[in-house]
């Protein structure tokens, strides 16, 4: 999992490759410095909405129309009914009331619109490991137990709240995955253990290899 600094640079690849195949508005909540830009279709019309004044600036460098401070306080400045996807890299898990949230994002969407984005997997298999064997819930700076997480998500927790709030999911799918960290010695070994429990549960818990999953989901017309 890249780190909080990493994330406000990155294009987030894995990420764009959620995004629909057109598209001509875009809202990223939680734009940073607008690292995600370099994935989107560079003839879209690119809001941003982000907290930390000085990441706002370099966005709006990055063509971001960037409207700074928190969703629930700018919300209002952003149109109803005009965009075309919006974006949500590692957000949902940090609203308060992440319904109301996911909410109020539909006032945004166009017909047919997208809600495109990344969240953290509490099944991966290293929040696992702490769990069960060294009896732990500890939060951390970043990662899946980052201490600024508000909420916490499963592929089926997640499944059911965008089924719950209106959104018809088009794709759910687990991203960042342990076999794709570096090998040293002891990731070495811990994959070798990871391969042997998703082996013997036939697929069962593969979704435990992903730190994350990356999703589309579209509005329920």
């Amino acid at each position: 999992m890249l780190h909080s600094q990493d994330y406000r640079l990155s294009d987030r690849s894995e990420v764009a490759a959620f995004l629909p195949k057109e598209y001509k508005t875009v809202l990223e909540i939680g734009c940073s410095k607008g690292g995600f830009r370099a994935s989107l279709n560079p003839t879209a019309e690119i809001w941003g909405v982000e907290p930390d004044e000085q990441a706002a600036r370099q966005a709006s460098t990055r063509g971001y129309k960037v409207l700074t401070g928190y969703y629930e306080d700018v919300s209002d400045r952003c149109p109803d009914n005009y965009f075309d996807v919006v974006v949500c890299n590692d957000v949902i898990e940090h609203m308060v009331d992440h319904d109301k949230f996911l909410a109020d994002i539909k006032r945004k969407l166009r017909k047919h619109g997208h809600l495109v984005g990344s969240i953290p997997n509490v099944r991966h298999f290293g929040n696992l490991i702490r769990l069960l064997i060294g009896k732990d819930w500890r939060y951390e700076d970043q990662g899946v137990l980052d201490r600024t997480h508000l909420r916490f998500f499963t592929k089926k927790s997640l499944q059911r709240t965008f089924s719950l709030n209106g959104y018809v999911i088009n794709e759910i799918k687990g991203i960042n995955s342990d076999f794709g960290m570096p090998m040293r010695p002891r990731q070495l070994l811990r994959n070798t253990l990871l391969l042997v429990i998703i082996v013997m549960s036939f697929g069962y818990f593969s979704d435990i290899k992903n730190i994350q999953f990356g999703f589309r989901v579209e509005l329920d017309n």
